[in-house]
């Protein structure tokens, strides 16, 4: 592909050494992002009043977060080309245009299943927004630039993290459960409107052609593979479906990777993970994501159910998480130029594994002040870690494969995220029923109770009585501090992983990757 680097450079150089307003442009974008992330965990803190008022199962409970996800990986490769060749600016504004028609759906649903297309529809739309958000700043800043800048649009991203229960808890408080949907339909259309007078268009023409057969076996394999994991911990890993499920999805995926080595152009572009820093880069980005899921998983039931917190609550008590990031965020650039990439990630793994470690000892009788201290080390160990991560990856891609290298980048990542929501939710479950005591129980009324804590909860009020509720928020506490415990020693495997396999860099080379 020689002629890709000159038709981008051409293409971007005059944003880049003429345009002054290339930082409105980048709030611009940070804005779609930061939509985009918040809504991959706003639905985590409404999670127990759908279940009360849709009637959704634990199982349609994971659904509703990983139909998002998977689309989410599964579409954001060939996004990733879309943009390259038919106009970043372009496939950015219809991204954020199919995201608000979505969560207009999403909002008037009145059923489980129409929920799940909703959440299946953004997920696709996202997948057209976040790679393009990333791919167009090197048509926006020059080399010394770019690291700023992208650790700019990283921070975005992680910040909507913990902002999603936060916002999400607020509107539940005083809207109903769909407005959590609604508030994306006006965040679209100013993103959409300040993409199209800010943002300048940028593509490369070189890039190569959408692989149809590529993306099938993508998302074959993704779903697949969530399916059969979260199915694993309902039906037994050895039951057939769970078992042909998880190697047909591992067939779809393995037939991806072969398919794209054979390939001159590949959709999935695999030497871009040549490059050490992008390579290990991502790895951590996917594995902090794969921790962070399980965590926003559990959190959101702990603080409802077994603590007593509304919706609004439940966000609250996020925000010293939110505050760690914030001061990590500040501090990622200047501990970046000091100590190098490797450095602060490894450091920000460390206190990730720290925090969850210390979160899985909760007890049922320890209050808010224990979770408080380990979400603020978690925030602080987030920022660090993804932040550096992703930035550290994206400033190694050249420009003419900008929408490529962040579509792997962020597929990836959603990967871990999908693995992350679908293996912790069934340890959780497994955990949680193996400790609940639903003896004295009719068949049904204990099977009920088994489901998750909020449906313990409502036979207990319709006649369980108060020794199942006390049951069931111990059987749920022990249940997220396996799930913590898990996610700590992942981290802990983590930083070990990126401090002795990612090159070191020098204060220099920290700001010469762009």
């Amino acid at each position: 592909m020689p002629a890709a680097p000159p038709a981008t450079a051409a293409t971007a150089a005059p944003a880049v050494s003429a345009d002054p307003r290339r930082w409105l442009a980048l709030v611009a974008v940070a804005l779609s992002v930061l939509v985009i992330s918040f809504d991959m965990t706003v639905l985590n803190v409404a999670l127990p009043t759908l279940a009360a008022q849709l009637g959704a199962t634990t199982g349609q409970q994971q659904w509703i977060v990983d139909a998002y996800t998977v689309v989410f990986a599964a579409v954001m490769l060939p996004a990733g080309l879309l943009g390259d060749r038919f106009g970043r600016r372009r496939t950015l504004t219809t991204g954020l245009a199919m995201f608000g028609l979505a969560s207009a759906v999403g909002m008037l649903t009145g059923s489980p299943a129409t929920l799940i297309a909703a959440r299946a529809g953004m997920g696709l739309a996202a997948a057209l927004v976040m790679p393009m958000s990333l791919a167009v700043i090197p048509g926006l800043f020059p080399p010394a630039e770019q690291r700023r800048a992208t650790a700019i649009l990283a921070a975005a991203l992680s910040l909507g993290a913990p902002l999603g229960p936060l916002v999400g808890g607020f509107l539940l408080r005083h809207f109903w459960w769909g407005s959590v949907f609604a508030i994306n339909v006006p965040l679209t259309a100013i993103g959409i409107a300040a993409c199209v007078l800010l943002l300048p268009e940028s593509r490369n023409p070189a890039a190569p052609r959408i692989d149809l057969l590529a993306t099938v076996l993508a998302a074959a394999g993704l779903a697949g593979l969530t399916y059969g994991i979260i199915e694993g911990a309902e039906r037994g890993w050895t039951d057939p479906l769970v078992l042909g499920t998880l190697a047909g999805s591992l067939l779809a995926l393995t037939a991806l990777v072969l398919r794209s080595r054979r390939q001159r152009d590949p959709m999935l572009d695999l030497g871009l993970l040549a490059d050490r820093t992008f390579r290990w880069s991502s790895v951590a980005a996917t594995l902090i994501s794969l921790v962070l899921f399980g965590a926003f998983f559990v959190l959101p039931l702990y603080f409802q159910s077994v603590l007593g917190a509304d919706a609004l609550g439940s966000g609250l008590r996020l925000m010293p998480m939110m505050l760690g990031l914030l001061v990590a965020a500040k501090a990622t650039e200047r501990l970046v130029d000091r100590l190098g990439a490797r450095t602060v990630i490894t450091l920000g793994l460390a206190l990730l594994a720290a925090a969850l470690l210390f979160g899985s000892r909760t007890g049922l009788g320890d209050g808010y002040g224990r979770a408080a201290i380990w979400l603020s080390v978690l925030g602080v160990g987030m920022g660090l870690s993804l932040i550096t991560a992703q930035s550290s990856a994206l400033v190694t891609l050249p420009p003419a494969r900008a929408g490529v290298g962040s579509g792997l980048l962020q597929t990836l990542r959603q990967v871990g995220g999908a693995i992350g929501i679908a293996a912790f939710g069934s340890l959780l479950s497994g955990a949680y029923r193996g400790a609940l005591d639903t003896g004295g129980l009719p068949a049904e009324a204990a099977h009920r109770a088994g489901e998750s804590v909020v449906a313990a909860d409502a036979v207990a009020r319709a006649g369980g009585g108060p020794a199942l509720s006390a049951s069931a928020h111990a059987a749920y506490v022990h249940g997220m501090g396996v799930v913590l415990l898990v996610s700590g020693l992942v981290a802990v495997v983590s930083a070990v992983l990126v401090a002795a396999r990612m090159p070191a860099d020098t204060p220099a080379d920290a700001g010469d990757h762009g």
